[in-house]
């Protein structure tokens, strides 16, 4: 309780983000990872908006899918955009902890998993089959 006041008593420069637009000048690869993390999240989002069929199961998958996709998509962006190793590799674990939960999830409704595919951190660069992502172009390996 009194962390939530404290945080209340904060001075309003401490409501912003420390990163905000309005504080630096983005450099070139900030603001395409930027751009990419925006429609990144916007193509989440979007497909998140599933109208509810009467089945539970099936409704809950048909959110929780495109939201761990969601999180590969941001995944890739830090490996292709960030620098810190420790992140890079926490980053591809999320990639292929949320291809097998979203494989999991289809087959538990009995629907038919995702073709195999090489995860984006594999140094073939193949693209994702994914229902709505691509891998980007030069990402790090």
């Amino acid at each position: 309780m009194r962390l939530l006041f404290a945080l209340a008593a904060l001075p309003p420069a401490f409501a912003h983000d420390a990163h905000s637009p309005a504080q630096h000048a983005a450099t070139p690869e900030e603001s395409a990872f930027l751009a990419d993390n925006e429609a990144a999240m916007n193509r989440m989002m979007s497909a998140m908006e599933a109208k509810p069929t009467g089945d539970i199961d099936r409704d809950f998958v048909a959110m929780m899918a495109p939201h761990h996709q969601g999180a590969i998509d941001m995944a890739v962006l830090q490996l292709r955009y960030g620098q810190n190793e420790q992140l890079r590799r926490i980053a591809q674990e999320i990639i292929v902890s949320q291809m097998q939960e979203i494989a999991a999830m289809k087959l538990a409704i009995g629907e038919q998993a995702p073709a195999s595919t090489p995860a984006p951190t594999q140094s073939s660069q193949a693209p994702a089959v994914h229902h709505h992502t691509t891998m980007p172009a030069g990402m790090k390996k």
